[in-house]
């Protein structure tokens, strides 16, 4: 009789193992304890800049934070963050090498990374060296989606179909941005989240009811006119797996949705809808993400980053009174997707 249940005993064992590691991969973010906001953000240092939202979300500024102790409190927890990029023809070997060769050293310096690749055609072996907390995956977008006409709606939906399959149990956060970035400063723990967004740098400068919102009723994306908070950029977006997954769908159905009306409304439009319906619960300056290309504010002075690359500075208000490198710079060498 002994005998017989011993069969039983390890298949109930080995069925609990399997239930244990399919809850760890469904349920990962769940795990991860964000720390208290007074304990690492010091808006007060910003006196000359917006550094909370009305509905009390952190806006990242160089000087409000303190790297310090979200080192210490994120030690130990086994952090995986994720990144993915979108590379289309030909930007893909003029711009992917370098983003990805910036990306090894300043994001998430110091934690487990996965980079996510994703190629609509075949390239060139990337010659990108990582480190040792560092891994990459190239993910081919599938053959019957190549003849989606967006790129967008090409991007999203593949990183829609890689979230639900695996990347959602293999990282507690996620950003996803474009190839056309090069990082020049540490993009690190400050900018988790469980949704993070980032103040577009052109139009962070405008007043209000000249923000580009869609104004049409008959669209997906529209916002009344005299609502908004901000006007976000689609270069950098990130979060919880669950929340970017959230996202995604959403700006994939309000993006098909509004082609089925004969509407142009493209994935940025989307975006600011979904977080002016969904308050991100933080923003990223335009410090983290400068276009070179636009007009600097006559608050602008110039000064040589690491390595002698020109890099802007501000000393009056709405920028950093104190030089900074920016984190992120736009680069415009070939076409954007």
């Amino acid at each position: 009789m002994e005998e017989r249940m011993k069969p039983k005993k390890v298949l109930f064992l080995l069925s609990l193992i399997l239930m244990l590691l399919m809850a760890k991969h469904y349920f990962r973010s769940s795990q991860v304890t964000e720390l208290q906001l007074s304990n690492w953000f010091q808006p007060r240092k910003r006196p000359d800049v917006l550094t909370l939202t009305p509905w009390l979300a952190p806006v990242l500024w160089e000087g409000t934070f303190s790297r310090q102790a979200l080192e210490r409190h994120y030690r130990g927890q086994n952090l995986t963050v994720g990144l993915a990029v979108f590379a289309s023809g030909s930007s893909a070997e003029a711009n992917l090498e370098q983003f990805l060769r910036s990306a090894t050293m300043y994001f998430m310096p110091g934690q487990q990374v996965i980079f996510y690749v994703i190629l609509d055609s075949y390239t060139m072996p990337l010659d990108v060296p990582l480190g040792p907390l560092q891994s990459l995956q190239v993910l081919m977008i599938a053959g019957e989606d190549k003849w989606w006409p967006d790129l967008d709606l090409l991007f999203l939906q593949t990183l829609k179909e890689h979230l639900v399959d695996h990347i959602k149990g293999e990282v507690d956060f996620l950003f996803a941005m474009t190839s056309n970035l090069v990082f020049q400063g540490e993009f690190g723990l400050e900018t988790l989240g469980t949704s993070v967004a980032q103040l577009h740098p052109w139009w962070y400068f405008q007043k209000p009811q000249h923000l580009p919102y869609v104004r049409n009723p008959s669209s997906e994306a529209y916002i009344p006119f005299g609502q908004g908070d901000f006007y976000y950029g689609s270069t950098i977006v990130g979060g919880m797996p669950w929340q970017v997954l959230d996202l995604v769908e959403e700006c994939l159905r309000g993006m098909i949705q509004d082609q089925n009306k004969r509407l142009n409304s493209s994935y940025e439009k989307c975006l600011n809808k979904y977080f002016f319906l969904h308050k991100p619960a933080k923003l990223l300056s335009p410090e983290y993400g400068w276009d070179l290309t636009l007009n600097l504010p006559p608050q602008h002075h110039e000064r040589l980053g690491d390595g002698g690359r020109p890099c802007p500075a501000w000393t009056l208000s709405p920028w950093p009174r104190q030089p900074a490198l920016w984190v992120l710079c736009v680069l415009h060498v070939m076409d954007q997707r």
